[in-house]
């Protein structure tokens, strides 16, 4: 006879993931794992004096949510800096609102003359003048504290006179390879604003660091907005050296309450995952493989198209596509690397034309390393054609598609960046899904909010913020949307075997919702609350 069960839920709707059995009366966890799911008969049968049972009462109960895509270290550094997002993230809406919001952080923290004041989250696509804050604009703040914001979208930042002396920008600076200096009106002074491997120069120390302490006080911090959104398994997608260090030593310290996956940068693979290679987690951390960032950002029009932007950014050609953010014979390189040690490699492709490229070197890899269940992620995919689907799924190259840039931006990449046609197409879900293709969503943290159930929602619902429909013939079912942030997700990271679904034998990471996503209106998604989340079992978020 099996052991009793530590705990049994029942009494709510359980929507278990699983194609064989979608819905279970209860579900008993025993030892930090799913211990049943079924009948209440079934389940009940496990239960012995010590066992606590939790009456849902009319709550669903979930797979705990797995984030197909995000930065959770860089969601904790955001926190040492001031939020110049707009509505609904923050409340900056013009320059002036932007000025003030640092001019406030200054006084709140008390910054020193001296003392580096950063920022991010401001958005050129909903501030009132439409442009990015320029070295003169923050000169005005203070010419004593060296300023840097960055980008909402994390592709470009801008900075005051200080800050660029201090990262040695001047006149005299050449553009590197895959990035831009902007330059004042018919100068070379830069004005301010940096683009993709420009913001280079400010990442070899320039700006200090956080003591350590204060860092992994970030990190938990982090931590508990995610478990406050239902998530149980965060990624750090783009993972630099430092954060590498940081994860660990909070694994090692026992400061991690959700797992972490982390993605080397590509520049720093080699270093970082060779010793230390992708395996099981240690602490509730563990190296998962490799990033690759082969272009920019839609919204900051700095992503790579085969086709020109809708309106042309100001200062370029009409014919202007965006740019690659390296030549193909590296990008080759990097896949094949990645093929020949084993690494999982994720690839940023917000365009079409960084599609091409990523599908192209994952082909000639797979040609020279031949067949082997390697799982190689699209970031992003914004903007695949079917044709490029139609390869992804002969390649097996699974997408996670930016769907809640539906709701952010979806107006924007309609009216601006990409015009009617191609917007409609923005995170093509549907496409995928007819061609068997197992996708998963993302949030892309901190670039937006952490928030699982507005991204269900963008994914099933296609609106944007303005309410207007972007391609409805692109949504999905909310039932395929969960998947899609469960075991879909699970699934990317190699983790559906203990992840994603309330079957035997995987962890008990788990998520008690409000109401069941399945049962409410579109709209009243958006208005679930998280009420607990567990992991392994154990409370780590709100109540039962």
């Amino acid at each position: 006879m099996a052991s009793p069960a530590d705990r049994i839920f029942h009494n709510g709707p359980i929507l278990t993931m699983e194609e064989d059995m979608p819905r279970a009366e209860a579900v008993a966890v025993s030892g930090g794992k799913i211990a049943a799911a079924g009948t209440a008969a079934e389940v009940f049968a496990l239960r012995g004096p010590a066992t606590e049972v939790t009456d849902l009462a009319g709550r669903a109960l979930l797979p705990g949510f797995v984030d197909g895509h995000g930065h959770l270290a860089k969601v904790a550094d955001s926190l040492h800096s001031a939020n110049l997002a707009g509505p609904p993230v923050g409340e900056v809406v013009d320059i002036p609102s932007l000025l003030d919001t640092l001019r406030a952080f200054i006084r709140g923290r008390r910054i020193p003359p001296g003392g580096w004041v950063r920022g991010r989250g401001y958005d050129p696509a909903f501030l009132a003048e439409g442009r990015h804050p320029t070295r003169d604009d923050l000169d005005r703040i203070s010419r004593e504290h060296p300023i840097h914001l960055t980008h909402v979208s994390g592709h470009l930042v801008s900075a005051n006179s200080l800050a660029l002396a201090l990262a040695g920008i001047g006149a005299d600076s050449a553009d590197p390879p895959g990035g831009i200096i902007r330059r004042a009106d018919g100068t070379n002074e830069p004005n301010g604003v940096l683009e993709e491997n420009a913001m280079a120069a400010f990442s070899t120390g320039v700006i200090p660091m956080p003591s350590s302490e204060d860092q992994l006080a970030a990190l938990e911090e982090a931590q508990r907005i995610y478990a406050s959104q239902g998530i149980t398994t965060a990624q750090e997608g783009a993972m630099f050296p430092a954060e590498q260090a940081l994860l660990q030593e909070a694994a090692a310290a026992g400061r991690l309450r959700i797992d972490v996956a982390g993605y080397a940068f590509w520049a720093q693979a080699g270093v970082m995952l060779s010793g230390a290679p992708a395996g099981a987690y240690q602490g509730r951390f563990r190296n998962a493989g490799l990033k690759l960032m082969l272009d920019g950002s839609p919204q900051g029009k700095t992503a790579w198209f085969t086709k020109p932007y809708h309106t042309t950014p100001e200062g370029q050609l009409p014919d202007y596509r965006g740019y690659p953010a390296m030549p193909d014979e590296r990008a080759n390189a990097v896949v094949e690397e990645a093929f020949a040690n084993g690494w999982q490699v994720l690839s940023h492709c917000n365009g079409d034309a960084a599609a091409d490229q990523f599908i192209a070197a994952v082909e000639r890899a797979a040609a020279i390393h031949r067949s082997a269940d390697r799982r190689p992620v699209m970031v992003h995919a914004q903007t695949v054609r079917e044709d490029q689907l139609d390869r992804m799924a002969t390649l097996g190259i699974l997408p996670s598609f930016f769907a809640s840039h539906v709701y952010y931006w979806g107006d924007y990449h309609r009216d601006v960046v990409m015009g009617p046609e191609r917007a409609a197409r923005v995170s093509p879900m549907r496409s995928a899904r007819r061609r068997g293709l197992r996708f998963n969503i993302h949030n892309d943290s901190p670039v937006v909010p952490p928030d699982i159930l507005r991204l269900v929602w963008s994914a099933a619902a296609r609106r944007t913020r303005s309410g207007e429909l972007l391609g409805p013939d692109q949504a999905v079912t909310v039932e395929e949307a969960l998947r899609a942030v469960t075991l879909d997700a699970a699934f990317a990271h190699f983790e559906d075997r203990e992840k994603g679904s309330l079957a035997p034998g995987k962890l008990a990471d788990l998520v008690i919702l409000s109401d069941d996503p399945t049962e409410v209106s579109l709209e009243d998604i958006q208005s679930i609350r998280v009420e607990a989340t567990l992991k392994d079992g154990s409370l780590i978020y709100g109540d039962f």
